[in-house]
């Protein structure tokens, strides 16, 4: 069957896409294996769906290429999906940090994209296993209904995260058949975990939470921050975790915003006689001040000097993390196609008219927040004018 444009995947990205590209009159295929429409919108926000986010700007993306996003992000902002949520008449509400959730249901997103498919005249196939995609335009996608032939040919299946939802390498590995670099993929925005030596001393600490400042990679991040059975979670370090490469250490000021050596001095004066823990714990949660001061005695024992020490190392702890939970929790995929060999204006491959990228697939990833949707909506976008 002859189609304008066959669309791999049906997720945020490739449903954005396709609704763009059947206005402009083209015949639209969208293909996925899963059997159900956009899974991974339907689990995110916790259900809610944190589609966008007020602050989207590209210094919120992660790229071998920082400025690649700017012109699509330029072109389709936050204001313009709002505007397609109050044609649907999709209520939302605005939380921390300008992240922007459904009030109802993930699905109103899902039902939206799938009404402005339907609107464009798009065809959409699901549960249908995709198998070798050839051709050099035209393209042709063999699948288990038979194969499938139009002049473009858009990837959008997603990156590696979260797998029990169907996330796969298909894309990565159809751009290296068609000659187009790959980032080696790792998982991002994906808890932490300890290693052996800092497990047996922080497992005690599991269930506790704070309000912290966490770096790593030269970004920093202040939010709430979880201790696991495992290691660190909480989006402090889930954010962090995007910018840690292995072997390097994260680093936490347990009390930011606070001048901690000035307060310990004012407690030292105001109760000579109480443990460092205790004048800690009125700060933090008791268990983990007890971690953070082991040995120490009463705080009108300690000089100035020690209290400045003692200070620093709250205000700086470093641990170095034995690795992440991996793909199995890891919200996005950093890497994958590399935007060097696409069109910042079009996704389209420089070298091989009619294939487009688009989505969590390439080389781009945004901050915990609503950034990683907004991308697919741009990105799906920005191709749905091309192709």
């Amino acid at each position: 069957m002859i189609f304008d444009v066959i669309i791999i995947g049906a997720g945020a990205a490739g449903l954005m896409c396709a609704a763009q590209a059947g206005r402009r009159g083209r015949r639209v295929l969208v293909l996925d294996h899963n059997g159900q429409p956009g899974r991974k919108i339907l689990i995110s926000g916790g259900g809610r769906c944190n589609f966008t986010n007020l602050g989207v700007a590209p210094d919120r993306y992660l790229s071998g290429n920082p400025h690649f996003c700017t012109s699509a992000l330029k072109r389709h902002g936050p204001a313009d999906f709002l505007e397609l949520l109050r044609a649907h008449r999709v209520t939302w509400s605005e939380r921390r940090h300008g992240e922007l959730f459904c009030d109802n249901s993930a699905k109103d997103i899902v039902d939206l994209l799938l009404a402005e498919c339907a609107k464009a005249g798009v065809s959409l196939k699901t549960g249908l296993k995709v198998g070798e995609v050839t051709g050099d335009g035209p393209f042709t996608v063999a699948t288990a209904a038979g194969p499938f032939t139009a002049a473009s040919l858009v990837l959008a299946t997603g990156g590696l995260s979260i797998p029990k939802i169907g996330a796969s390498g298909f894309t990565h590995a159809v751009a290296k058949r068609y000659g187009l670099p790959v980032v080696p993929p790792r998982p991002g925005l994906v808890p932490l975990t300890f290693g052996e030596k800092d497990a047996g001393v922080l497992a005690g600490l599991a269930g506790i939470s704070a309000e912290v400042a966490v770096s790593a990679g030269g970004a920093r991040f202040q939010e709430a921050l979880l201790f696991t059975h495992r290691g660190l979670s909480g989006p402090a370090v889930l954010q962090a975790s995007s910018f840690w490469r292995v072997g390097e250490p994260i680093h936490i000021d347990w009390l930011p915003g606070l001048d901690l050596e000035t307060h310990l001095v004012q407690r030292r004066a105001a109760r000579p006689k109480a443990e460092v823990k205790t004048i800690l714990a009125e700060c933090l949660p008791a268990r983990l001040a007890e971690i953070l001061t082991p040995g120490a005695g009463p705080i009108g024992q300690f000089s100035n000097a020690k209290l400045a020490a003692l200070a620093a190392s709250v205000k700086d702890w470093r641990l170095i993390p034995a690795g992440t939970e991996g793909w199995r929790t890891a919200e996005i995929t950093l890497g994958g196609v590399d935007t060097n060999a696409l069109s910042s204006k079009t996704m389209e491959a420089k070298n091989r008219p009619g294939l487009f990228v688009i989505g969590e697939a390439m080389d781009v990833a945004g901050w915990l927040g609503g950034y990683n949707l907004h991308w697919a909506w741009a990105s799906g976008w920005v191709a749905g004018q091309f192709v």
